[in-house]
């Protein structure tokens, strides 16, 4: 059997999903035990638990006193996880109460305890959570940031539990043992491509489908960072932890980078911007017939986003910058870390199957003063550990 789980789940609508990541755990070898709160037990009730986990469940301490639960789960356990943490189960960890399973399991664990809340906004939002969030963050916890998105009834806002799969993609990188060298910092990673209309239906963009920024941004979460990404037209799920804004074009890609990159400790411009964009984009949808066989595009260039940021960038603030090229991509990074007055800058060779759209990469990354580091063909999100670990050791 796998690494030992305690799953708990709170009181509210969310714990339905709470079955999902349970799932996910079980089905790939981990021994989950499920710790619900009583208010839990009235959403999903214990059978369903004990058949998906294979393990009796209860919320009392007063069940099987003789193996004192209260303090051996938290005790053996690779792995607290609480989904859905609610406002009053984080406010009881906060204070340290311990009046069920799960409060005193969250006491005893001497191992990684990750909370994934779901509330309403007003909930999330209300000063006396913040500090129960900052007091156990403080205290080495793991809170991932809620969704923005439906929540119970009509309501709609920052609160959703965010999808069971980036939960389990989270507590995985947590229970390997993911640095938190990153936490208390804010950072902003921009990703995907940008497309730039030509009339309501076309547009000129590019291949980039956003794999490695959000990978950049799933560590940053992981480690502790309060994280941004910007996605330009990227389909993939949301990391847990991170808030989207979501953007289309370049110069909505630039409006929302700037506006996040204020207080940023780090910037990583992963997104790939058209450089290009058309003088006078169609109001109606143009046709064949109006045209004929030959179409002329007039384009005009798109602000450099990343020049920009270098150009303004505070003391303290780390700019890492991007290329990808198809040929001299050592001679192009250099020159562009220079012209962007970036700190680093990533650089990948792209076509014939690499870098856009893959799961792997491969990159050198090159600093300010001449030094280069290469990281060789793994998957994205290795690449991106890897790229952090130098930017942290800048930060220090």
């Amino acid at each position: 059997m796998g690494p030992s789980i305690v799953l708990g789940v709170g009181g509210g609508i969310a714990a339905y999903k709470a079955c999902e990541l349970l799932r996910l755990f079980t089905e790939s070898g981990h021994d989950v035990r499920v710790a619900p709160t009583a208010a839990a037990l009235r959403f999903v009730g214990a059978p369903t638990w004990e058949a998906l986990s294979g393990h009796r469940v209860s919320e009392t301490v007063w069940q099987d006193v003789h193996e004192v639960p209260h303090v051996r789960l938290g005790q053996t356990a690779d792995l607290v996880l609480v989904a859905p943490a609610t406002a009053d189960l984080l406010a009881r960890a906060a204070h340290g109460l311990a009046d069920d399973l799960l409060t005193t399991t969250l006491l005893t664990a001497r191992c990684p305890v990750v909370f994934a809340p779901a509330m309403h906004t007003e909930m999330w939002e209300h000063p006396a959570t913040v500090a129960n969030v900052a007091t156990l963050r403080r205290r080495g916890a793991w809170v991932i940031e809620p969704d923005s998105g439906r929540l119970t009834g009509a309501d709609t806002g920052k609160g959703r539990l965010p999808d069971p799969s980036q939960i389990f993609a989270f507590a995985l990188r947590v229970l390997a043992g993911v640095k938190d060298d990153l936490r208390g910092r804010r950072v902003v990673v921009t990703a995907g491509g940008t497309r730039e209309p030509i009339d309501p239906v076309r547009y000129v963009g590019n291949r980039s489908s956003g794999k490695q920024g959000y990978a950049f941004a799933a560590e940053a979460a992981a480690r502790g960072a309060e994280v941004t990404v910007v996605s330009a037209n990227v389909s993939l799920p949301a990391p847990a932890g991170v808030a989207v804004v979501a953007v289309e074009t370049t110069g909505q890609l630039r409006s929302a980078t700037l506006a996040a990159a204020e207080g940023a400790d780090v910037i990583v411009m992963a997104a790939a911007p058209a450089d290009y964009r058309p003088a006078a984009v169609a109001v109606d949808k143009i046709k064949k017939a109006d045209v004929g066989d030959a179409l002329t595009l007039s384009l005009v260039a798109n602000p450099d986003i990343a020049a920009e940021l270098g150009a303004a960038k505070p003391p303290g603030q780390i700019l890492v910058a991007f290329a990808a090229e198809t040929r001299d991509t050592a001679r192009h990074a250099r020159a562009k870390l220079v012209a962007k007055r970036a700190d680093l800058i990533v650089a990948n060779e792209v076509g014939d199957g690499r870098g856009f759209a893959v799961d792997d990469n491969a990159v050198v990354v090159y600093d300010a003063r001449g030094a280069a580091a290469e990281i060789s063909s793994r998957p994205k999100a290795e690449v991106a550990a890897a790229v952090w670990d130098l930017i942290v050791s800048r930060m220090a």
